[in-house]
This record gives C-alpha cells, sequence and structure tokens, in this order.
C-alpha cells in the first residue's frame, strides 16, 4: 500500500533559505548548499521526490518550503 505522503507526483517545492547555516552543525551547512542555497533569502525550485524532502527535513528550521 503506498503512503500518500511520502510518494512524489512529480512536481516541485519551491524552497527559501530563511537563516543563516552558521553556528549549526557543518552538515546542515552541507546539506543547505547541496539543495542549491546560496544566501539568505535565495529560493530555488526542486523537484519533489523524497531524497529532496529528506533534505529539507534535515534543515526545516533554515528553510521555508511552498
Amino acid at each position: 500500500m503506498a503512503n500518500q505522503r511520502t510518494d512524489s507526483t512529480g512536481g516541485t517545492v519551491k524552497v527559501t533559505l530563511l537563516k543563516s547555516p552558521i553556528g549549526f552543525d557543518g552538515k546542515q551547512g552541507a546539506v543547505v548548499r547541496s539543495l542549491g542555497l546560496r544566501r539568505i533569502r535565495h529560493s530555488v525550485e526542486l523537484k519533489d521526490t523524497t531524497e529532496i524532502r529528506g533534505m529539507i527535513h534535515k534543515v526545516r528550521h533554515l528553510v521555508s518550503v511552498e
């Protein structure tokens, strides 16, 4: 049985960096960079996959998702 919450529909998500990763664990800064975010208030559109959702979950206190 498929889980509706984790199944991707092929859409995109818009991720915006709201807070600097400086002062947090270095791995979180690496996740922010790998999402393609470069500076505060920078937004990127990413494919809605489980991998991207997991990365967003790791830095959910630094970003906003639309």
